[in-house]
């Protein structure tokens, strides 16, 4: 009678053996890399406190949500908020053009770090070099609000650089800022110059990975630097390109509401209205909070969706993927 018990705890035993040893192995290497866990410490109290910690307040978007009597003393109103932005007139136009600056930054934007670190990868000068990467690094130190102010200053009708070139050249000036024809590409073209240089560090660091004896080895085979750069580069670049396109894609909804909202204005609002500016007027202008939970917290989950369709078709083509 007692063999079955024995049967049952030896599992058991070999079970929580094995947790020790594992709980024994974590702590050995926390201990052995306590210091790059300290460096990391910020970073994840960051976003515990700035992005898992307001995850709290999407439950306001299934609430009537009132300052006075806060989260848990509102009335549960259930799909409500959502139903109303989806029967909304603005949804299909915050849709759009939420969709079109995402896919056009994504298409546009991609593309040119990319072709600049390959290009900087085969220059030979090293001052030069060094130079190029800097000029090009400069405007992430900038915040939105200088990037923005200085594209205004740039497009002004009046003193702005480029309208006293066409002015120079003959052309009738242009009220760029305006015209909703203008805004998309203002948009596009301006995020890929705030962007190139730094994202273009991320694949430099890629292709000094590469190992260099695969150069040597097209080299003596009598290979050209484009057929290297091709043959060699480019795949080495690959999961690289895969895992950057997938975060691409994730944020490619989610664009930021600083620069449209320095950037628009209500003769542009067709084209540039987007679901960001909108939470932002719902929220914090006309305090409906409950509706700008709603219309965010939709906003995420598109992201969502389409980070794992991105990480899905990836593993599908090239075999790599974030998890």
């Amino acid at each position: 009678m007692q063999q079955p018990i024995v049967e049952e705890t030896a599992p058991k035993r070999q079970r929580t053996a094995s947790r020790q040893v594992r709980w024994a192995a974590a702590f050995k290497h926390m201990k052995r890399d306590r210091q790059l866990l300290i460096l990391f410490a910020p970073c994840l109290l960051f976003y515990l406190l700035f992005r898992y910690g307001p995850l709290y307040g999407l439950i306001i978007a299934f609430k009537d949500y009132s300052v006075f009597t806060g989260v848990w003393g509102s009335d549960w109103v259930g799909f409500k908020y959502f139903i109303q932005f989806f029967t909304n007139q603005d949804f299909w136009l915050l849709f759009r053009n939420t969709f079109l600056l995402g896919i056009y930054t994504l298409v546009f934007g991609f593309p040119f770090p990319i072709l600049l670190a390959i290009l900087l990868n085969e220059v030979r000068l090293t001052w030069f070099k060094k130079s190029v990467q800097t000029l090009s690094y400069l405007p992430a130190f900038l915040s939105v609000v200088i990037v923005s102010s200085m594209i205004i200053d740039f497009l002004s009708p009046t003193s702005g650089l480029l309208n006293q070139l066409l002015a120079a050249l003959g052309f009738p000036k242009k009220y760029f800022l305006v015209d909703p024809n203008w805004f998309r590409p203002i948009y596009v073209i301006s995020d890929i110059w705030e962007k190139i240089g730094y994202e273009a560090i991320i694949y430099l660091a890629a292709i000094a990975g590469i190992n260099p004896t695969l150069y040597e080895a097209a080299k003596v085979d009598g290979a050209s630097r484009f057929r290297m750069m091709r043959h060699i580069t480019l795949p080495g670049l690959m999961p690289t390109l895969l895992v950057m396109f997938i975060l691409k894609t994730g944020s490619m909804i989610r664009i930021g509401y600083e620069k449209v909202l320095l950037l628009y204005n209500p003769l542009t609002y067709e084209v540039s209205d987007v679901f960001s500016t909108y939470v932002y007027r719902k929220g914090l202008l006309e305090s409906n909070y409950s509706y700008a939970a709603a219309v965010g917290m939709f906003e995420a989950l598109v992201a969502m969706v389409m980070l794992l369709g991105a990480n899905y078709i990836s593993k599908r083509i090239g075999g790599n993927g974030l998890w």
